[in-house]
């Protein structure tokens, strides 16, 4: 599949600020099975500069300074992306068994972005939590092959869990989401990062897109798809990194477009930043991932 995605956000301002810095996370890693083409990164007011760089996990980061006061801002990010189907036989592989999974990563002599190690030990917002692990453990086992362990846990959460896009804010504890048993996709992911990483699998969230498909017979709505998260697990290293997708209950393919990975939501946020001043913010966005075949 060939898809257009178009990402827009505006952010406004009370009154004016200065001296802002932002941090933009939206051009597309290399990632397999994905070509990505024609990127483009649009800001007004137009920086001096926007400084392009590997952020600190597997994601690609973009830096901009404002000097004068502003009320507002726009950022668009364009690309044009070929999405392959997930090669077949990795709905049909096993893979190691727990116990072994974790010896094999913390046994790997790597320590890029991509390193299975980085991802076993607690981040900023997916900290360890005794309730999830407990959950988890009713049906995990140190014998189970990771990729049984994978489907069971993203299986067990689109479960038991009703998607709820008002039940919680992008801060919000994923330990809140889960003894609600509501939330979005980003609690979701967390969810299961905490739950695997509790029993010995590396675990990554990941930003991106995915498309989406309107009611039958109704028109497709410009700009009325969003960003979407899911979890990838180290699952050895034959397999590598796989995605699961807790929200839906699929493994992640053809229809999801990978942006980066990193341990958490904190470290692949599509924007952050700061700037001086004492001014409520408002910030706004659409997304459309456009398919082209």
């Amino acid at each position: 599949m060939r898809y257009a995605v178009t990402h827009k956000t505006r952010l406004e301002y009370a009154t004016p600020v200065r001296l802002a810095k932002f941090n933009v996370r939206l051009r597309p890693a290399q990632w397999q099975g994905q070509r990505v083409s024609g990127y483009a990164l649009t800001v007004d007011p137009q920086p001096a500069q926007v400084h392009e760089n590997d952020g600190g996990y597997y994601v690609n980061e973009a830096h901009f300074s404002l000097r004068e006061p502003i009320t507002r801002l726009q950022i668009e990010s364009r690309f044009t992306v070929e999405r392959e189907p997930l090669p077949f036989f990795i709905s049909e592989a096993s893979g190691p068994g727990l116990a072994d999974l974790r010896e094999r990563a913390m046994k790997t002599p790597d320590l890029s972005a991509l390193a299975p190690a980085s991802y076993i030990f607690a981040s900023p917002i997916a900290v360890p939590e005794h309730d999830i692990a407990m959950w988890a453990g009713s049906f995990l086992g140190e014998a189970m092959p990771v990729m049984e362990a994978g489907h069971t846990l993203m299986q067990a959460i689109h479960e038991e869990f009703a998607f709820d896009s008002s039940a919680t804010l992008t801060d919000t504890p994923p330990i809140q989401a889960f003894r609600n048993r509501h939330g979005v996709c980003q609690d979701f992911s967390h969810v299961m990062i905490i739950a695997a990483r509790a029993h010995g699998i590396p675990a990554a969230y990941v930003s991106g897109y995915l498309r989406t498909l309107p009611p039958p017979g109704e028109a497709r709505l410009v700009g009325a798809d969003a960003m979407h998260a899911w979890v990838n697990l180290w699952c050895g290293e034959d397999l590598g990194w796989v995605g699961f997708d807790p929200t839906n209950a699929v493994l992640a393919g053809a229809d999801h477009i990978f942006i980066g990975m990193g341990r958490d939501y904190s470290d692949v946020a599509p924007l952050d930043g700061t700037f001086r001043g004492s001014s409520q913010q408002k910030m706004l966005f659409s997304v459309d991932v456009a398919p082209l075949d």
